[in-house]
């Protein structure tokens, strides 16, 4: 099973070609079955990535962050939250709705008596592109690579 630690810089931009960020990723684990990634699509293309390699990694929507959800947007009394009249736009908060767990939301609008909660990602509903330069690959130890399974799921063998 070749599992590679990569370390990377990205530039992340949309479909249009606008740049949405740019960042330094350390130590991140490519595709292995089984493994929790936020993003299977971007680990899955970074595997087998050679130092130096540069690689265009473009996600659908569904692939990337899901598409976006209305039924994840919430519009509250603002006395309902414990808080609430101290909330500013773009601040995140955890909410557990009515028969729910808890769940991470982002106030995106606020009146003098209701606030609007979404809980997409910021980028669901939008096709992405994963501009990478490779800058350090090494195969991942064994540790690393138990570490990263799901503690319930003991049938994948490491050799």
């Amino acid at each position: 099973m070749n599992v590679q630690i990569v370390s990377f810089h990205c530039v992340l931009k949309n479909r249009l070609g606008q740049v949405i960020s740019s960042t330094y990723n350390r130590d991140v684990l490519t595709s292995l079955p089984g493994a929790d990634h936020s993003l299977p699509g971007l680990s899955v293309g970074l595997k087998n990535i050679r130092k130096g390699e540069k690689r265009q990694i473009e996600l659908s929507a569904g692939e990337a962050y899901g598409f976006y959800d209305t039924s994840k947007v919430l519009e509250l009394a603002r006395e309902s939250l414990v808080g609430g009249s101290q909330l500013k736009v773009g601040e995140s908060v955890l909410f557990a709705r009515e028969g729910k767990k808890v769940e991470k939301f982002r106030v995106t609008d606020l009146s003098q008596d209701r606030i609007t909660l979404d809980g997409n990602h910021p980028l669901a509903g939008q096709d992405l592109i994963f501009e990478i330069e490779a800058l350090e690959v090494r195969e991942a130890t064994p540790e690393e690579i138990r570490e990263s399974l799901p503690e319930e799921d003991e049938g994948i063998v490491l050799h």
